[in-house]
């Protein structure tokens, strides 16, 4: 078995990750801003993506680092470059100090389209130094990623309990379950030689339509119907100044959000698909938010 570093161990995706390493053998070097309990399997390492020393500690030793840690939501722009491009050469250094071959980096697919965020546009540069950086790299770029302990795609959860799922405009776009996503990160850090992007999905060939992504949310939380409403693109900005008002620093809808929400395609690619022999991904959209939708109440998050 493995020895992986992983940043961002805490979060929603290294989380999973993390749990995924384990549960397969493996032993796990996590970075964590927070003191952690003990837990088998697991040395947690103090630190930040601005702490080098710290990442050269992560990294002694390992066979492979999984870079996940990153800045996806912010009130203020300016911090998308510091944790996502500074950060990831900061974690690229690392892994060369502790002569740590292998990096997998797990990137968005809003680095295709870096003028419509500055989101996407930190994600597009932070590629470019992981393929200038002479390791054994492979870039993943995930569409929306949904499952337990998932945040971000709560809102619309609770939302379609009462009959109403707010949407982008008309598009589509692509999910993967969590545990799926997890999974292809450890096939991805096994494997050597890769050096490519990939673009995972749920297997949903064109993936979803906005309106029905909206609808499966809503079967997944029990309604037979729901209101699945495309806002338009001067609602939802007016809608990220409210939640801004409303929220402050914790306001989920802000504008560069909204930048590349109005996108109309963020479906994967299927010439930047996983080979199968690689990895497949296990869980459909239709089981994957059910399951989501009843851990959401178990859990008491309604």
């Amino acid at each position: 078995m493995s020895v992986y570093a992983i940043t961002g161990a805490t979060g929603f995706v290294g989380a999973a990750t993390l749990d995924e390493a384990l549960d397969a053998g493996h032993q796990v070097r996590a970075l964590t801003r927070k003191p952690q309990g003990p837990r088998e399997g697991v040395e947690w390492v103090a630190g930040t993506l601005s702490d080098e020393s710290a990442l050269v500690e992560l990294c002694q030793g390992a066979d492979a680092v999984i870079h996940i840690a990153g800045l996806t939501n912010t009130p203020d722009p300016a911090l998308f470059e510091t944790a996502n491009v500074t950060g990831t050469a900061n974690a690229i250094a690392a892994a060369k100090a502790a002569k740590v071959k292998r990096f997998v980096f797990v990137s968005s697919l809003s680095a295709r389209e870096p003028d419509l965020s500055l989101y996407g546009a930190s994600k597009a540069r932070a590629e470019e130094l992981v393929q200038a950086s002479g390791l054994d790299w492979t870039i993943v770029r995930p569409p929306a990623v949904y499952g337990p302990r998932d945040n971000d795609m709560f809102e619309l959860f609770r939302s379609a309990r009462f009959g109403l799922v707010p949407l982008p405009p008309k598009g589509a776009t692509s999910i993967i379950h969590v545990s799926d996503l997890a999974r292809l990160l450890l096939a991805l850090a096994g494997r050597k030689g890769l050096k490519t992007i990939y673009e995972p999905d749920d297997g949903r060939e064109g993936g979803w339509s906005h309106k029905e992504m909206g609808q499966a949310i809503g079967r997944a939380v029990g309604k037979s119907s729901v209101l699945a409403l495309n806002l338009p693109a001067g609602v939802l900005k007016v809608a990220a100044k409210a939640d801004k008002l409303l929220r402050g620093d914790k306001a989920k809808l802000t504008a560069d959000r909204v930048g590349y929400m109005l996108h109309p395609n963020w479906v994967a690619r299927s010439d930047r698909a996983v080979p199968l022999d690689i990895w497949q991904p296990q869980i459909g959209g239709e089981e994957g938010l059910k399951q989501t939708a009843q851990w959401y109440e178990a859990e008491g998050w309604y």
